[in-house]
């Protein structure tokens, strides 16, 4: 059964709400977050949420920035931060304390209707997964995000849907953190993992093979390949190579399962690409391995325009946190710009949203002075369409 939510002081202004919407829907079944002692939360998971998505679509840069917003920006103060207000020390110990399971079911469930929303740009191709791994800079307190000497690093680990456009599943570890593991635990069967040369490893081709999860890897130039059939290219093609192949030494690390190996020149550059599926054309295999590119520019955008890698958060756990409400954030996004532009997320609309945001707060400044005659509700309701 859902569980009631505690209401805001006020009715949150139209395009807000709108933006909100799909977790609204969810925040009822998610998981109670209860204080751990006889003291009530000063601060609930819906505040907790509302304010990580607050602080990534304004693209604050501090907790600090953030905490001052909460006190002193009227909307903020009414709609965002907990009734009784919060101070840094306490807004501190939630995200670095409370709230991960409650965020981890929220965006399960979000990624899951984003899924359902969003179109599907790659059905011929199957259900792809660009699979890759991002460094965050942390402060030499962070003595978990163990990296080098000189500095500390986290790393974020992220399945990233190609077909919708949308981040599936995370890790995160010290910057040190083997990516390679973590393949097997972001796919699922059935699903191609799409992957750069770091994740080249033959027992792993291997064990996906075995798990019924496809891959499109690219790996070394100079990794030994035993030829078992040569299949015939086309010489006006960009491939010049495909072929049913062993990778490695056959004396040590060889695959025990065939694989299909594909060859592709782009300028003077040249990409050796395995997979297992044959099922695709070469130069369909080509195009996949493109694709990856995808969780590159989104890495680029999202760090970029959301102030993700901004740290509210020390430990690990609050990190998590962090970066599951800046995905949170960007899968809202997602669905917002498709349903109200049929686009995907840009910075175009990010900034319209920003601004209409801050347009209505405006307007319903004016009706709490009194000026009904000036403008209405139903001005404000035209004003926030689209």
């Amino acid at each position: 059964m859902p569980r009631s939510l505690k209401p805001k002081k006020n009715a949150i202004i139209p395009v807000f709400k709108k933006f909100i919407r799909p977790i609204t829907k969810i925040l009822p079944y998610t998981p109670c977050l209860k204080s751990r002692g006889n003291r009530p939360l000063k601060m609930t998971f819906e505040d907790q949420l509302y304010a990580l998505i607050f602080f990534h679509l304004e693209g604050h840069s501090s907790a600090r920035e953030l905490i001052q917003t909460l006190k002193e920006d009227d909307y903020a103060r009414c709609h965002i931060a907990p009734e009784n207000g919060i101070s840094r020390s306490s807004f501190s110990e939630a995200i670095n304390e409370r709230g991960l399971e409650q965020l981890i079911y929220v965006f399960q469930q979000l990624q899951k209707e984003a899924a359902k929303i969003l179109p599907n740009r790659h059905p011929r191709l199957g259900e792809l997964i660009s699979i890759d791994g991002s460094l965050i800079d942390a402060v030499l307190s962070m003595v978990w995000a163990d990296y080098r000497k000189s500095s500390k690093k986290a790393k974020l680990h992220l399945g990233f849907n190609i077909n919708h456009g949308i981040p599936q599943k995370l890790f995160l570890t010290n910057g040190k953190g083997d990516e390679r593991p973590f393949v097997q635990q972001i796919l699922e069967p059935g699903q191609t993992g799409v992957m750069d040369r770091g994740y080249q490893q033959h027992q792993i081709f291997d064990t996906l093979q075995q798990e019924k999860k496809h891959f499109v890897c690219r790996i070394k130039a100079n990794t030994i390949k035993t030829c078992l059939e040569k299949y015939k290219t086309d010489p006006d093609s960009i491939i010049f190579y495909d072929a049913k192949v062993l990778l490695g030494n056959p004396s040590q690390q060889q695959t025990q399962t065939p694989l299909r190996l594909v060859a592709y020149r782009v300028g003077r550059k040249k990409y050796w690409i395995a997979t297992d599926r044959f099922d695709l054309t070469a130069e369909d295999i080509a195009l996949v391995y493109k694709l990856r590119w995808d969780i590159e520019k989104f890495f680029a955008w999202w760090k970029r325009h959301l102030h993700v890698y901004h740290l509210i958060a020390r430990s690990q756990y609050g990190l998590m946190v962090q970066i599951l409400g800046g995905l949170i954030t960007y899968l809202l996004l997602a669905i917002y710009c498709h349903e109200e532009y049929g686009e995907r997320v840009s910075i175009k609309r990010v900034r319209s949203l920003r601004n209409k945001i801050n347009n209505e707060i405006r307007l319903l400044k004016v009706l709490d002075n009194d000026a009904p005659d000036i403008i209405s509700q139903q001005n404000i309701r035209l004003y926030a369409s689209p």
